[in-house]
């Protein structure tokens, strides 16, 4: 296989493994990314072409910005967000995706072909490369007296899962309203959604599978709930009977840590408050 040194370390025609890959970065993309990466999922976003957020004027209604945003700050903080939870952005366009080995095999307009294990779409004006996963997922559409096909949006189901597993659809294109703010949360959602199904595919059971992402007052960790044997009791009246006990025992370690991680200090959150409001403030142009 040739492999030609790229200008950003990789190499042309080298394919790279990956957990996640999420074909667009607009607000859906970087919503599902941002959820995946702080999993802890190798996530990579391909985020190059044609761009519903980018047509955009200025940004009036997110929520968050009460005068309003620019578009190239808020897909700044979009893609930067990304990065900051352990995800990479590529200003790269996909130009296939098909089956390969149980995963996916994705192609880019410049060379790269990643691996991945599960792909999300989130490009609403991208959804060519995906016609060739299901013919299901093929609407065909009159304009002019012309037939043409595009992807269509019935595909998925409300959280973005769609027969194809492993393949996953965010924003406008699984046909939610096409306003940012409401493309982000149903990006959300997928994201939570993918690793919902890593989880169970790890062996967690329905009643631990379901996943938050946030972060808690240490002061609400009092009685029975700060004691980890509680914990413990509970996970076991929820288990199904037909959990083997190393399986038990290793989600029921895996769970009670990410609950307890997710209680902060008054101290911790004070540090968490200050480094967020001097991280906002490095994109503002003050003069």
């Amino acid at each position: 296989m040739s492999e030609t040194a790229r200008a950003d370390g990789g190499t042309e025609g080298a394919e790279e493994r990956r957990d996640v890959v999420v074909v667009g970065g607009g607000p859906a993309g970087c919503a599902a990314a941002v959820f995946t990466a702080r999993y802890g999922l190798d996530t990579v976003v391909f985020d190059r072409g044609p761009s519903s957020i980018r047509r955009c004027g200025y940004l009036e209604n997110y929520l968050g910005f009460p005068a309003g945003i620019d578009i190239e700050t808020f897909v700044t903080l979009a893609h930067d967000h990304v990065e900051q939870s352990g995800g990479d952005v590529v200003a790269d366009t996909v130009e296939s995706v098909e089956r390969a080995d149980g995963g996916f095999r994705v192609a880019t307009a410049d060379g790269r072909v990643v691996r991945a294990e599960r792909v999300v779409a989130a490009a609403k004006y991208g959804g060519d490369p995906f016609l060739g996963l299901d013919e299901d997922a093929v609407e065909v559409v009159a304009h002019d007296g012309e037939k043409s096909e595009r992807f269509d949006s019935a595909y998925a189901d409300r959280e973005g899962r769609t027969p194809t597993e492993g393949f996953y659809v965010a924003g406008p294109l699984a046909g939610v309203r096409d306003q940012a703010l409401v493309a982000a949360g149903h990006g959300a959602g997928v994201g939570c959604a993918i690793v919902e199904d890593v989880r169970r595919e790890a062996g967690y059971w329905e009643a631990v599978a379901a996943y938050y992402d946030w972060v808690r007052r240490e002061e609400n960790l009092t009685g029975e709930w700060a004691e980890r044997e509680h914990w413990r009791e509970y996970l076991a009246a929820d288990a199904p009977e037909d959990v083997d006990e190393e399986t038990f025992e290793r989600v029921c370690e895996a769970y009670v840590d990410e609950r307890f991680a997710q209680y902060r200090s008054p101290e911790e959150r004070e540090r968490l408050r200050s480094e967020g409001h001097e991280r906002l403030a490095e994109y503002l142009d003050v003069e």
